[in-house]
């Protein structure tokens, strides 16, 4: 897979993330320098993660999450204990026994 170009679910991802925050700024009646401004970028900044472009950091869509108060969103996007195929890798992993040793540091090794 060439990583210059993203597969279509994540380009239209993108594209989704950008209509939302647009839309979430123009709920608010917030140009997009009223946006750039409350998170520290510039309206090129905005006009680009608006239009859900492919090479856009991750900072300012973190900032923008925060002002629009939806940065928990953010902190659950992956969130490890709801993350099925990692827990049963995990799982596959589990001893299938557990021996104690014969030795514990309770009975100072003898």
């Amino acid at each position: 897979m060439n990583l210059a170009t993203p597969p279509l679910p994540v380009i239209r991802s993108l594209h989704r993330l950008g209509q939302a925050l647009s839309q979430a700024r123009r709920r608010r009646h917030w140009s997009q320098q009223d946006l750039a401004e409350r998170i520290g970028a510039s309206v090129s900044t905005v006009r680009r993660m608006e239009a859900g472009h492919e090479g856009m950091a991750l900072l300012p869509v973190v900032r923008a999450l925060q002002v629009f108060g939806e940065l928990a969103q953010f902190d659950q996007l992956l969130d490890t204990a709801q993350d099925s195929i990692g827990l049963t890798l995990m799982n596959e992993r589990l001893p299938q026994r557990v021996r104690k040793s014969k030795t514990t540091p309770e009975s100072g090794g003898f």
